[in-house]
């Protein structure tokens, strides 16, 4: 089945949502968004196909403070390693914080949080699988592939259910 695509925009930019008729495969941040799409994939403006469909509808629900979860028909692509910490963030509760330790251990290798880190920095399904929601042991926001301001405001989103939020992190970005 190929590979669609559609970029929309959102109160932290532009996302990129890729997938074909029955499945999500990736919602890239707007910095990820901005970089040329694959070849193979096919640029999708209306009527679009299933599962995105689904994606946008229900990333509009978030970003309004009206979803909590998603209901994602998903196929990541990813090692074994990789779709295990991936599984293990669509646990983390809307609104906690959890370390990379934390998630080390929630997935049985409490030695492997820089492995856990790593899977996270390359979860190709952003938001959809909160990896923003993993922090550093002390509190602080680590990396983020949209940026620390995205996750800070995605976090602050989600404290206060609602999108207001989002303004105060993108007039702090730079």
């Amino acid at each position: 089945m190929p590979r669609s695509y559609h970029d929309f925009d959102t109160p932290i930019g532009i996302l990129r949502l890729v997938g074909d008729e029955r499945h999500l495969e990736r919602v890239d941040l707007p910095n990820a968004a901005t970089h040329a799409p694959a070849a193979a994939w096919r640029e999708t403006r209306g009527g679009l196909p299933g599962a995105l469909d689904a994606a946008k509808r229900q990333l509009a629900e978030y970003f309004d403070g009206t979803r909590c979860d998603f209901d994602l028909p998903l196929a990541p692509d990813g090692t074994t390693f990789q779709l295990r910490v991936w599984d293990e963030l669509r646990r983390i509760d809307y609104g906690e914080t959890i370390s990379y330790g934390e998630l080390a251990r929630r997935i049985g290798r409490p030695t492997a949080s820089r492995a856990v880190g790593a899977a996270n920095g390359r979860n190709p399904l952003a938001i959809v699988v909160p990896c923003h929601r993993v922090i550093g042991a002390d509190g602080t926001l680590t990396g983020y592939g949209g940026g620390l301001p995205v996750k800070q405001a995605l976090l602050d989103l989600e404290r206060r259910g609602s999108g207001p939020a989002l303004a105060t992190a993108e007039e702090s970005a730079p």
